[in-house]
């Protein structure tokens, strides 16, 4: 018996790769490490607009 060339086992889309922390369910933090990362960009963008405005007006 030859051997079939039609098991197509892992063939198709791939899946995305964990880490081992995500594999282990570490990955539920980071969704709040995003959220503090884009307030803390929104803090920043915030103060700089403020500097620009009061550096043209004086």
């Amino acid at each position: 018996m030859s051997k079939g060339r039609n098991n197509l086992l892992g063939v198709g889309g791939q899946r995305k790769k964990l880490s081992r922390a995500d594999q282990h369910g570490a990955g539920q933090g980071r969704g709040a490490d995003r959220k503090a990362a884009a307030d803390q960009k929104a803090e920043l963008l915030k103060k700089m607009r403020e500097r620009a405005q009061g550096g043209d007006a004086s």
